[in-house]
Formats: C-alpha cells, structure tokens, sequence
C-alpha cells in the first residue's frame, strides 16, 4: 500500500481512537460523580442501567482498572499512529510537533470536553456506558486481576490498607447540609421540621421541661371543693396529682374520667384517686429523640423529670416535643408568647422565667444555652450574685436591664440588641 494512501485511513483510525478515549474519560466521570442515594432508588426502583453501575461500583477498583487500561492504550495507541502520520507527511518522525498537537487533541476531545459533559449529566453517561464496561471487564479480568494484584501489593508496601474503606453513610451535619440545599424541593415549612428532627438529638428534656413552679397540679390535701374548682378550670387534658408537694406525685388524672364520673355521682377524693394513672418518671439528661420513642413505647404522653437526687424538676409532654418539630400550634409565635413582650421603643420586656430557647426562637437571637436553662439562670450566672435592684448588663451582643426581682428570683427584664442601640443613637444624633 501506497505511504500517502494509507494518511486516511490512519487518520480515520486516530479520529476513532480520541472517540474511544473521550468515551473511557466521560464513562470514568460519570461513574464517580453519580448521587449514590439516587443510585440506589433508582436500583429499588428495577432501573437496568442503574443496576449494572450498581455492580459494577461494588468493586470500584476493577472498574478503574478496565476504564484505565483501555484509556491508557488507546492514548497510546492514538500517539504511535499520529507518528506514523507525520513520517508519512514530513518524512521525519516530527517528535514535538507531534507530542504537542496529540496533547491538545487528547486534552480538548478526549479529556476536558467528555469530562464536563459526564460531570454535568453523570446519568445520561453512566447508564449507557455501563453496557460496554460490563462486557469490557469480561473480556479483559486477568489483565485487571493482575494490575489491580500488582497495585495493592505496592499500596501494602507503603503501609495503606488495600480494602475498600468508602462511607456513603451521612453523618447527621452532613444530612443538615444536604437538606439546606434541598430548598428548591422542600417547603420552607418540612424543611424546617427536618433540620427540627435532626437537632432533637441535641437537646435533653431538661432544655424544654416545664419547670415545677409553673406545674399546675392537684394537691390531695387540699378541700375537695378547692381540688373541683381547680378541675374546672384547668386547661390541660392531664393534671399531676401530688401529695403536700410535687416531689411526692401519686398520679396522674385525666380530665376524660372526671368527666366519666361527674355523670353518674358525685365526685370524692377517693373517686379521683381511683381514676388515676401511674406517673411515669424520667432522668433530666434524656435526649428529646430518645423520649420521643419512649413516650410512645410506653403509651405515655407526660413524663415527671426528675434529678439526680429524684427530686422533681418539671414536667414533659408529648406535645411539648412534638413542638420542638413542628414549631408552635400559632401562627404569629411572638404575639402569643406569654414571657415575651414587645414593646414600641424596639425593646423586650421578658418574663425571668422564660427558658433561652423560647426566647432564641421567639426572638432569632443566639443566647447561650450551654449552662443556664432560664434568663433568670443566665443573668445570675453572668452577674454570680442575686441583684438587689435594677442594675443593667450587657451579654455578648445583647443588653438587658433587670426591671424586677422578687423572692430571690428576676421576675422581669428589658432586653434588646447592641444593634438596635447602635441605631438609636444615630437616630438621636
């Protein structure tokens, strides 16, 4: 055959052979930038194409294998041949013309180009090549066994475990970020009670307990007209039932039975105590997620939190920590809270009791709840005395000024942000 004559087939073959390596490229691409939690819907979903790239990912290091080796020979495959073509044209072998152009080639076409295009839709790439991989790795296994044999003996030599050690599984910061970036497919509203689920397990029964204080209950040493009127009133579903105080609770009522006997007699101590429900007892340092499930294992919805001496510290619904995913059952939180007021001039008049993350939440501010619990336990901690009058403190970016204190205990305080000064003094300048 003519040396000229056989310039287009040559070329024709190198055309081919860049083809073949964009393929190897983009099929190498895709592969690894596949969403593996979507890979394996699609595998339960019976999806063909995801099948195959499911097996062939099993064993990720034979798959690189038959994707290397035949990049690797067609690239050189394609510079022998675009040699052959410059001593035919040139008559000399042009070694750095040639070297040049087959890097811009190969580069451009074969690397660059193919390697986008599979980054940027890995499962238009990935499925369809899985055909030819699949057959590819049949055909050539005893030359990827022994490469693959030959690079783990060296990754041995230097001291690397061999075996996979890939972890798809999302740690929980991990699952958070990927639901942020999930907005454009998740309503505000189940987004936000996602990330609510996910920081359940951060917070313990003692950061949302209502605290004994404020424990609306029934004391059996008290006139049974007292206890019916307290029955009447009450807004709750279930009361506490206690003994001179809460620390000796004897059961827990519901309002569903009084109701049951007020139709058929009338009520005494010993109808009530007949009726009631064993109180069920919980360690303050619980996690949220972990009494979720125990709320419903045991078939309860309140639990009495109790201390390390066992003396009790409040009490826990169902609906307490059903809110803590949901968010309050109002629809404007700040105008329904009972501990914090707005007041006109920007400021807050706050209950001391109010407990940091109803404020946090109430109000989007970042007060620190690793310690105290209450603003009245913060303000106490900072200042680490009782104040015996209104005395102002300022708490990282935040102002408060005490404007009551009762029994030892800050009743009220006027809080604000250093921001919301800072505006009011160029307001007043």
């Amino acid at each position: 055959m003519d040396g000229d004559s056989s310039v287009p087939i040559l070329t024709g073959l190198l055309v081919f052979l860049i083809f073949a390596s964009a393929y190897f490229s983009s099929s190498e691409t895709s592969m690894m930038s596949l969403n593996r939690y979507r890979l394996k819907h699609l595998v339960r979903q019976k999806h063909a194409g995801a099948q195959r790239v499911s097996r062939l990912l099993e064993a990720p290091d034979k798959l690189l294998g038959v994707i290397l080796i035949g990049n690797n020979f067609v690239n050189l495959l394609s510079a022998s041949i675009a040699t052959s073509i410059a001593i035919q044209l040139f008559g000399n072998p042009e070694t750095v013309l040639t070297t040049i152009v087959m890097t811009l080639l190969i580069l451009i076409f074969a690397e660059i180009t193919p390697k986008t295009i599979a980054a940027l839709h890995p499962e238009r790439i990935a499925y369809p090549s899985s055909l030819l991989l699949v057959l590819l790795l049949k055909l050539l296994y005893p030359l990827v066994w022994m490469a693959n044999r030959v690079s783990h003996l060296l990754i041995r030599a230097f001291g690397i475990k061999a075996e996979s050690s890939a972890d798809h599984q999302l740690s929980p910061e991990e699952l958070r970020t990927v639901v942020h970036e999930s907005a454009q497919l998740i309503p505000a509203q189940g987004q936000g009670m996602l990330l609510n689920v996910l920081d359940l397990e951060k917070v313990t029964v003692n950061d949302i307990l209502v605290p004994r204080s404020e424990i609306t209950g029934i004391n059996m040493d008290d006139d049974l007209d007292d206890i019916l009127l307290l029955i009447g009133t009450a807004q709750h579903t279930r009361l506490p039932v206690y003994r001179k105080e809460i620390d000796n609770v004897i059961g827990v009522l519901h309002m569903r039975s009084i109701a049951r006997l007020a139709q058929s007699n009338e009520i005494t101590k010993d109808d009530i105590s007949n009726e009631l429900d064993p109180a069920y007892f919980i360690p303050e340092s619980t996690p949220l997620h972990t009494q979720l499930f125990n709320f419903q294992r045991h078939r309860k919805r309140m639990a009495f939190v109790v201390d390390e001496y066992g003396d009790v510290k409040g009490i826990i619904t169902l609906e307490d920590i059903l809110e803590e995913i949901v968010g309050e059952f109002t629809t404007d939180v700040a105008d329904s809270s009972q501990d914090v007021h707005p007041q006109d001039d920007g400021t807050y008049l706050i209950d001391g009791t109010a407990t940091l993350r109803d404020i946090n939440r109430i109000l989007g501010w970042e007060l620190d709840t690793t310690n105290a619990k209450t603003l009245n336990g913060l303000l106490m901690e900072t200042l680490e005395s009782i104040p015996d009058s209104a005395i102002g403190i300022q708490i990282g970016e935040y102002f408060a000024e005490i404007v009551q204190v009762k029994d030892n205990v800050i009743k009220t305080v006027r809080m604000w942000r250093a921001e919301q000064a800072e505006q009011a003094n160029e307001t007043d300048g």
